[in-house]
């Protein structure tokens, strides 16, 4: 029997000696750094500068940003494993640096003409927010339904319409825009453009008040005659669809780590109270029935890392990896929900409070099965995969 060929990728949890340095980077980063300020943001629901300036000094800005483009130069695992290490501590500072790599950044070095890279990416390792605009009020998991409208008007195009729900929002200074040039032609009408915040026309509306990841932005962009110029469009006319889709199925991935992170800081808490936690003369961790809870918080945990990771290495190795990352996206977020609620119940009526750390978890794993595509669209992606 002929020996399969596993050279594609490194074992899962194998990692190269760059990949394990930027993870310890995160992981001290979110600890040190980002831990002490995470309650004062969530109370005021906004990312602290301090922090955002913090982000870029430390290179997690621009992970895969090469390095001529003043970036890390690292790759698309190592922007997971820090994602993963900073969703730990805090969900609202990990999406925050999870959409500025797998979204904004990934967009522009996919498919960025040579002039937007030159002009862009420099800005993006090292100062400016980016936000990705594509869901809107009657356009969610039916993305390609947008009302956005592009024209063009001589060396520029002009968009008029309006994007909900745009993570990092208040902070962006450069926006990865969707609209359509051609309505006749439906979804082959969808084009890309890069409109940064101060061009006339384009305004950040009103925060949103959420459930979790308060210090997350979230908010509507409006566009009012924005004119854009045309050297701004981002890929081929036409051509937007690809662009979201496959900027996206990379994005799920980002956020599939964010969910095992969520779910590794929920289960750490859990553990270190049960351990500490008396009940009866013993630590509540010696009865049988928390350690079986425990167990399988653990198993949980275990199973969906292995499947992002797995989901990141073949997307590096070049092999077909839509799958994968919506098995990766569905399974994590699940995973969270279970794990952040298990958590809660294990510190008793003190998971309830905000005092203790699992109550933010439990809410911040909501949006997993939300964002970036919600747990039906990744189902439906599964289906057609496995019964193509």
């Amino acid at each position: 029997m002929e020996t399969p060929d596993t050279s594609s990728y490194p074992p899962l949890t194998q990692l190269t000696e760059d990949e394990k340095m930027l993870a310890d980077a995160a992981e001290e980063f979110a600890e040190n750094v980002l831990k002490p300020k995470v309650n004062e943001m969530e109370e005021q629901a906004r990312l602290d500068p301090d922090i955002i300036e913090a982000f870029f000094d430390m290179g997690f800005m621009g992970i895969e940003v090469p390095s001529e483009y003043e970036g890390g130069d690292g790759t698309f695992f190592m922007s997971i494993l820090a994602i993963e290490q900073i969703s730990k501590v805090d969900a609202s500072a990990s999406v925050f640096m999870d959409v500025q790599n797998t979204l904004v950044n990934n967009a522009f070095l996919r498919f960025g003409s040579e002039p937007l890279k030159a002009k862009y990416l420099p800005e993006l390792a090292t100062q400016k927010v980016g936000a990705y605009c594509l869901s809107e009020a009657e356009s969610g998991s039916d993305a390609f339904s947008l009302k956005t409208r592009a024209e063009e008007a001589g060396d520029e195009y002009v968009l008029n319409g309006s994007k909900m729900w745009i993570t990092n929002a208040k902070e962006a200074e450069v926006f990865v825009i969707f609209a359509n040039l051609d309505p006749s032609q439906g979804y082959k009408g969808i084009t890309a453009f890069v409109a940064e915040r101060d061009m006339e026309g384009l305004t950040v509306s009103k925060k949103e008040d959420k459930l979790g990841i308060r210090a997350s932005s979230t908010a509507e962009v409006l566009l009012e005659n924005c004119r854009i110029p045309k050297e701004n469009r981002l890929g081929e006319v036409g051509k937007g669809y690809r662009v979201a889709m496959e900027v996206l199925n990379e994005g799920r991935i980002g956020i599939g780590a964010q969910m095992v992170g969520i779910a590794e800081g929920a289960f750490e808490a859990a553990k270190a109270y049960t351990s500490e936690r008396k009940q009866f003369g013993r630590a509540i961790s010696d009865f049988q029935a928390v350690q079986f809870q425990l167990a399988r918080m653990a198993t949980d945990i275990e199973t969906a890392r292995l499947m992002v990771y797995n989901a990141a290495r073949k997307k590096e190795a070049g092999e077909d990896f839509k799958k994968d990352s919506a098995m990766a996206k569905y399974y994590a977020s699940e995973v969270a929900e279970r794990v952040t609620s298990q958590a809660v119940e294990l510190f008793g009526g003190y998971g309830y409070v905000k005092e203790y750390p699992v109550e933010k978890f439990y809410r911040d794993a909501k949006i997993g099965k939300i964002y970036e595509g919600t747990s039906n669209m990744q189902l439906q992606t599964i289906a057609k995969n496995i019964l193509k």
